[in-house]
């Protein structure tokens, strides 16, 4: 995922939390683009970049609660191959929504965690 000019959403749209930081950023007349990862999986450079801009731990770009969660095996403590690997073979893994600003991305749950991009 590369860098924009523009605020990207990464985005599932059947997920409210997603649909709601749709609406959220556009209550705040945010212009964005949109990445459905479901329909345009990234890949595993992709994921790692978007790790380094969320940052912390690596686990914190998966979905606990998915059964491919445990079915891999996954843990806080998964390290960013694992992480990586995981996501590349089942996208639904990935937490969503992500908003991603140039070098910057965080997750929006909550979604005022989008706001220190916003101002």
């Amino acid at each position: 995922m590369t860098s924009s000019t523009r605020p990207i959403l990464i985005h599932k749209p059947n997920c409210s939390k997603s649909r709601e930081a749709v609406a959220y950023l556009r209550e705040r007349g945010v212009e964005f683009d949109i990445v459905r990862y479901l329909e345009t999986p990234l890949d595993a450079a992709a994921i790692r970049e978007l790790s380094a801009k969320v940052g912390g731990a690596p686990s914190r770009l998966l979905r606990s609660k998915e059964p491919q969660y445990a079915e891999l095996g996954l843990s806080p403590e998964s390290t960013l191959g694992e992480v990586v690997a995981a996501i590349v073979a089942h996208p639904v893994l990935l937490e969503r929504p992500i908003l991603v600003v140039g070098d910057r991305a965080a997750i929006g749950r909550p979604l005022q965690n989008f706001d220190a991009f916003l101002g």
